[in-house]
């Protein structure tokens, strides 16, 4: 499995230039609000998925004043080699994503090679927003596991944007939009079923860990809702191709699909209360991991962001007891009180790394020391 022995970050949100060497294990960073923790999980987050793991447009990424941020981490490989991936992003101009100072020709490529997952406050947003937050959720999982998934959503995607702009057209060309709909048809179809069979497989793993979590009270359950459910979906954009002229743009396709997370047969977002919810988004993001260690053959960098503000202490150490088992991957764990999470932290494992933020700077301290 990669694991992250040192990052190096400059000019990324109020970190200016920091050089952070890891536990290969559990690693705690600690700190009041405001000081650079949720930045640091978020850094290692950008090195892995080339975006940031809290949907923040890409000009708050710049530390203030500055228009670039550099972001590189040497990994310990899993066959047992060492490499450098490094990214540099500088507002007007293409983003840089190296492997061992080597350019990959395409970013998809690194997507996948260093697989993560993270657990943060704006985790919220899944259950109630709307389903463009869990399409992006699904997309970011199943982008790290399957690159045909990958690459039939760069191609849903670069078509419908190509319809897009001929449906605001006066006149649009009809055989051109028959030409659109049947180079589409293929991705859509292929995306559908990956969607499919993720919910599927995600299903027992979501209620087993909120079952977990929970005391087993409620019954949860994951359903994929998607138009193209027993429809062509050339069939469907011809049927739907009026709306679309009228709309100027697209107004079906997998690009609306959405994932319906429910409890005891009611969706979460109206009947949960605020416990329920949070139990049932640490309980899919406990999922994702699972799923996705089997699916990537190695164990993801798990970061947890505030956790204690979902959980409480009890539910937390549970939670991390069963990942922190047999080849558990590397973990990254953020929290503002450094007794709660010392607690918690040292009855698991004596392989942990502490860390104290302050404005942007980290630094690395026993663990018994005292404020």
């Amino acid at each position: 499995m990669p694991v992250l022995q040192k990052i190096i970050i400059q000019d990324f949100r109020n970190i200016e230039l920091q050089e952070v060497a890891f536990s290969p294990n559990i690693n705690c960073i600690w700190g009041g609000n405001g000081e650079g923790k949720t930045n640091l999980l978020d850094a290692i987050h950008y090195l892995s998925m080339t975006k940031s793991g809290i949907r923040s447009a890409e000009k708050f990424n710049f530390r203030h004043g500055c228009s670039s941020f550099a972001i590189s981490g040497l990994y310990s490989m899993e066959d047992g080699s060492e490499s450098r991936f490094s990214i540099q992003v500088t507002e007007g101009a293409d983003k840089k994503v190296k492997k061992d100072d080597k350019v990959y020709s395409r970013i998809s490529d690194h997507i996948g090679v260093l697989p993560v997952v993270m657990v943060s406050p704006a985790d919220t947003e899944l259950v109630s927003e709307s389903g463009e937050e869990r399409r992006r959720f699904v997309n970011a999982f199943l982008s790290q596991t399957d690159k045909k998934y990958l690459s039939d959503m760069q191609l849903y995607n670069r078509l419908l944007a190509q319809r897009n702009r001929l449906l605001k057209e006066d006149y649009p060309d009809s055989a051109l939009l028959d030409a659109f709909d049947a180079r589409m048809a293929a991705p859509a179809s292929s995306i559908a079923a990956a969607r499919e069979e993720f919910a599927e497989s995600m299903q027992p793993v979501v209620a087993k860990y909120y079952e977990a979590i929970s005391g087993g009270k409620e019954k949860v359950s994951i359903q994929y809702k998607t138009e193209l459910q027993g429809q062509d979906f050339e069939a469907l954009m011809k049927a739907r191709r009026d709306r679309d002229l009228a709309s100027h743009y697209t107004v079906s396709g997998i690009h609306r699909d959405d994932f319906i997370f429910s409890m005891e047969g009611f969706p979460i977002r109206r009947c949960g209360s605020q416990g329920q919810q949070k139990s049932f988004l640490v309980a899919l993001k406990f999922a994702q991991y699972e799923v996705m260690k089997k699916a990537c053959g190695l164990p993801p960098a798990l970061l947890l962001d505030d956790l204690f503000d979902k959980l409480d202490m009890d539910r937390v150490g549970n939670m991390l007891q069963m990942v922190a088992g047999h080849d558990f991957g590397q973990i990254f764990l953020s929290d503002t009180d450094k007794a709660r999470t010392e607690a918690l932290v040292d009855r698991i494992t004596s392989d942990r790394a502490y860390f104290k933020a302050i404005a942007g700077t980290f630094s690395k301290i026993d663990g018994d020391v005292q404020d």
